[in-house]
């Protein structure tokens, strides 16, 4: 039976890759996808991964029906076989009832993959309506790793190099971005708790000693 699977974890955990293998392993089978994508750090209609790979996408605008998209391309005669959506944090509530509905009526399979928590630590939107529907949710095996080697389960948001709670939910940036501009960072609960980025963390152990030293 066809399945509307959501792929989850922090950023910097592989989802993207993982996206375009299953792509590339039906590919070589000879079926037909349809990718999706949105906000992508490669720039529109774009599919990317942190190592270097990337592929054209379909950008899932707002507004943008999904289910309708898939019967107007099989209608003219297009074929596909499965659907991809990477950045599924992004899109709205009804669009991923529309990727359900590509299941329930197209019986294809939809392969989701996102991010659950923005960098206030609350739920995407997109994420929150793919867990209520979602047949299976999936959190990737391959764990992204806190500064201090701790398994992250946070992403934060830096401005000028410092961490940040505030703002609107959806700024696309990217981890290891140069500080004077918005990057994120992934981080454990201790240390998203505390604000306390890579960077603070540097800046903290080259800090001088500020307490009283008896020399007597």
């Amino acid at each position: 039976m066809p399945e509307l699977v959501f792929f989850s974890g922090t950023m910097d955990c592989g989802k993207s890759t993982l996206a375009l293998q299953i792509g590339h392993n039906r590919s070589a089978r000879g079926l037909q996808g349809v990718i999706f994508t949105r906000d992508d750090r490669a720039g529109e209609g774009k599919l990317s991964s942190r190592l270097g790979l990337v592929t054209e996408a379909v950008e899932a605008g707002e507004g943008m029906d999904l289910y309708a998209y898939l019967v107007t391309r099989l209608s003219k005669g297009g074929k596909a076989d499965y659907v991809i959506v990477d950045e599924a944090q992004f899109l709205a509530p009804d669009q991923i009832d529309q990727l359900a509905r590509i299941v329930d009526e197209l019986d294809m399979d939809v392969f989701a993959f996102g991010i659950t928590t923005d960098f206030r630590t609350k739920l995407f939107p997109g994420s929150q309506r793919l867990i209520e529907l979602a047949d299976r949710v999936e959190q990737l095996q391959v764990e992204a790793l806190c500064w201090c080697g701790a398994r992250a389960t946070h992403n934060a948001r830096t401005v000028d190099g410092e961490m940040v709670v505030e703002g609107a939910q959806v700024v696309v940036g990217d981890v290891y971005r140069p500080a004077e501009k918005i990057g994120y960072e992934v981080l454990c609960r201790r240390h998203h708790r505390k604000r306390m980025t890579s960077a603070a963390a540097h800046a903290g152990a080259l800090s001088p000693d500020v307490l009283p030293v008896n020399h007597a």
